[in-house]
């Protein structure tokens, strides 16, 4: 696909312009109305095909709970762990801007499968949960507050620490917005064990010396708008002594990791970074 189309994708999805101005554009784009319809089936999420792994798998043991998280919030959360077994490293999947989508449900089984205990958190919980329509939910989490969203996290965190069923280690794992709030929970949990952003927002140079955590970005190489903040982020982790590897895949779009989005998701890049994401919580939870 024309990379001026996905890069259009990407200013509409992250808010930077009006579904009307996004649709002018992409029939300019394509060359017209039909062509135009046939790019936006491809650019939008289709999630008749997102379980990789089903969600009835024998392996799986999933279920939908509710987490304290202060203030008298309740977040609710999918989580998934081995079938067998009876404490398992943890990990917090926090999702892009759509909120707790079947996508996300299907990583967080992904996690189980490996055998951590994996918890996706629903952010729009608060405003009634993720609704179907993925503008509305977009929109909705335009409306949050980042304080709050940091806040809720650190008290989901707090919480799966204290599960029986957990070995008292979590980490966290975030993609696009979600992976920005993975960096921020770095900085806002010194108790953290290891957090991985997936083309995720950079925190600001100062917050870097109250991050204890390990670090693992994975960034998109046609991603300009995100990577714009590399090079300020890496040298204040690296002025500051933190622990961090820095991947970016060449040729790869944001959202690379997204099976569900035909536009964009670039498997041998998704399967590289997922190996890495692996081996790198199993290296510092297990």
């Amino acid at each position: 696909m024309n990379q001026d189309i996905i890069d259009l994708y990407d200013r509409f999805t992250h808010g930077h312009l009006t579904r009307r101005r996004f649709v002018d554009r992409l029939v300019v784009l394509a060359g017209g109305t039909v062509a135009a319809n046939a790019a936006l089936a491809l650019l939008q999420n289709d999630y008749a095909n997102a379980d990789t792994i089903a969600a009835n798998d024998p392996r799986v043991a999933a279920s939908n709970i509710s987490l304290d998280v202060g203030g008298g919030t309740m977040i609710t959360c999918y989580l998934a762990k081995p079938a067998k077994g009876a404490k398992f490293p943890t990990v917090i999947v926090i999702h892009e801007n759509r909120g707790l989508n079947p996508h996300i449900r299907d990583v967080t089984r992904r996690l189980a499968v490996a055998g951590f205990m994996a918890c996706a958190v629903d952010l729009l919980t608060p405003m009634g949960g993720t609704p179907q329509d993925e503008d509305h939910a977009r929109d909705m989490i335009g409306q949050l507050k980042a304080p709050d969203v940091v806040k809720w996290l650190h008290g989901a965190a707090d919480d799966l620490r204290q599960r029986a069923d957990s070995n008292g280690k979590v980490g966290v794992v975030g993609f696009c917005w979600g992976g920005g709030f993975a960096n921020q929970l770095a900085v806002a949990d010194p108790k953290l064990n290891a957090a991985v952003a997936y083309y995720g927002r950079q925190p600001q140079a100062s917050q870097v010396p109250a991050i204890q955590a390990p670090l693992l970005l994975h960034y998109a190489g046609l991603d300009t708008a995100t990577n714009a903040g590399i090079p300020a982020f890496e040298n204040a982790l690296k002025a500051n002594g933190k622990t961090y590897t820095v991947y970016i895949y060449q040729g790869a779009n944001h959202a690379f990791n997204n099976d569900t989005n035909a536009a964009r998701y670039n498997k041998p890049a998704a399967d590289l970074a997922w190996g890495r994401t692996l081996a790198f919580f199993n290296k510092y939870l297990s």
